[in-house]
């Protein structure tokens, strides 16, 4: 009897709950492809979607959603347009572009949707973040205040970067912007920042070069490779720097400094070009779109220094451009000038002439960078950028075999030796300590003596010398102390002592 009560209570609570039940038709908006290829696709048969949101292919293809027209939805593929075929059905996610981020990102090389490309194991990560974010408020932002070492000597002493700052990196093809950069990466092992570097479009075996001159010098702790080289879809291309920089924010927002190289957005460009001409976008000067400005400043506006209530963590971008025939005041590169706090220009005339890196001193500059300069640093760096411009347009008469005056014949023998002072080759970072000193003696006569084919030579030994006698000093100019009397004297007298040896093996 007690088991036919409870089976009559049961079934009384069932029907109950379906008496309760509202059952209502659910709705899924699927649409059929008209056309793929050339890395995009054309869909009917979505009038929900939205501007940026992941569609889904029966073949897990991802496409993003670009153009929204009246009756038909135009995709930029995140895949292969082979495994995407007209009549294919589609179906709306509600998500948009995510790549993932976390700890375990630091010494992969990854493509934007995080996927491993050095045939390691998975990545592992902490969570998801969208690719495209606001940038940070003008409230969340601080002073851009410490100084970002590059390790070259040229640029940290007259074109200097602070912590925070968006220095654009622009030159013809081939006068070693890259090699900038990944100094930039290598000059980090101490200071404590996390890099990213971005490849965009770049070949497969370039990357592959790059990423192994990281893993000789171990600068692959310290930093995430976010690859999509030439032969990667467009669409994979056109969200590289996005994805890079939510890697990058997500150390920033622990408070950790970071600095990430976006090599290059020239190429990034022309892809957003390939896509939207492709996707039958009005095209505007030089056939690129109306908004190809805000492609790239909505990149850099990420970039930034946070005060101490948003963790203190910074993010400094180094933007790389590729000119034509020196061309500066082309679309592309006068938007990315428009909208950084400085360039560092390479010169093909200086590359030639085996000036490296080539640096043209004349036409760079730094907006920001100079308030970040360790003080040591500081007090020759205006005095060596005004004497060597002041060298450089001397020298031109040269050429005509004009006689000087010994005290003018005299700049022209300093400048030289400190044009060799600032070669430097590649992957061989120095230490702003270092620099500090080699070109405080530039200020001095000591180079007058050291004759100008040794000028490498004295530096080497020079450098040698202080790390071996000056390590409490190096210490201190670190730490942003300034040259006391004492500490110039002694440096002068160690390069007297370095310039003896020399005399010594002459003799």
């Amino acid at each position: 009897m007690n088991v036919l009560e409870a089976s009559r209570r049961t079934l009384s609570r069932l029907k109950r709950a379906v008496a309760g039940t509202e059952v209502r038709p659910r709705v899924r908006e699927i649409g059929r492809v008209l056309y793929a290829g050339d890395g995009i696709a054309i869909v009917a048969g979505l009038p929900g979607a939205q501007s940026q949101e992941l569609i889904a292919f029966p073949s897990g293809v991802m496409g993003i959603v670009f153009n929204l027209d009246e009756d038909e939805v135009g995709c930029v593929l995140l895949g292969e347009d082979t495994q995407v075929s007209a009549g294919d059905t589609v179906r709306r996610t509600g998500e948009v572009v995510r790549t993932p981020v976390g700890d375990g990102l630091i010494g992969r090389v990854v493509d934007p949707l995080g996927h491993p490309l050095d045939d390691g194991p998975e990545v592992e990560f902490e969570r998801y973040e969208p690719v495209e974010r606001e940038a940070p408020a003008i409230l969340e932002r601080s002073h851009v205040n410490t100084p970002l070492a590059t390790g070259i000597k040229s640029i940290d002493a007259m074109i200097p970067v602070g912590r925070g700052q968006r220095e654009l990196i622009i030159g013809d093809r081939s006068t070693g912007k890259t090699t900038i950069g990944i100094d930039a990466i290598l000059s980090q092992a101490r200071s404590g920042v996390i890099c990213v570097y971005v490849a965009i479009g770049q070949k497969a075996s370039s990357v592959a070069r790059f990423v192994e001159a990281l893993r000789e010098r171990k600068a692959m702790d310290y930093t995430v490779v976010v690859a999509a080289d030439a032969d990667s879809p467009p669409g994979m291309r056109y969200i590289a720097p996005y994805a890079g920089c939510t890697v990058s924010e997500f150390f920033m927002e622990k408070g950790h400094d970071t600095l990430i190289v976006y090599d290059d957005l020239t190429k990034h460009a022309q892809t957003y070009r390939e896509i939207s001409l492709l996707l039958r976008r009005p095209p505007g000067r030089e056939a690129y779109p109306g908004d190809i400005f805000y492609v790239h400043s909505r990149l850099l506006e990420r970039a930034t220094q946070l005060n101490d209530e948003h963790g203190g963590g910074s993010q400094t971008a180094l933007p790389i451009i590729e000119t034509q025939a020196q061309n500066v005041s082309a679309y592309i590169p006068t938007n990315l000038i428009s909208i950084t706090d400085g360039q560092i220009y390479l010169s093909p005339g200086l590359f030639q002439s085996g000036l490296m890196p080539a640096v043209d001193i004349g036409l760079s500059v730094s907006r920001v960078g100079g308030k970040t300069q360790i003080e040591a640093m500081k007090r020759v760096s205006q005095q060596l950028r005004l004497s060597y411009t002041q060298f450089r347009e001397l020298e031109e008469f040269t050429k005509f075999g004009t006689t000087f005056e010994p005290e003018t014949a005299r700049t022209i023998e300093k400048g030289r030796r400190l044009r060799e002072l600032l070669k430097q080759p590649a992957h061989q970072p120095i230490p702003l300590a270092e620099q500090a000193l080699l070109l405080h003696l530039a200020t001095l006569d000591v180079l007058m003596e050291v004759p100008l084919e040794r000028v490498r030579e004295f530096e080497g030994q020079f450098r040698q010398a202080a790390r071996e006698h000056l390590g409490d000093l190096l210490a201190r100019v670190e730490e942003g102390q300034g040259l006391s009397e004492e500490d110039a004297a002694a440096v002068a007298s160690l390069a007297e002592q370095v310039k003896g040896q020399f005399a010594e093996k002459e003799g």
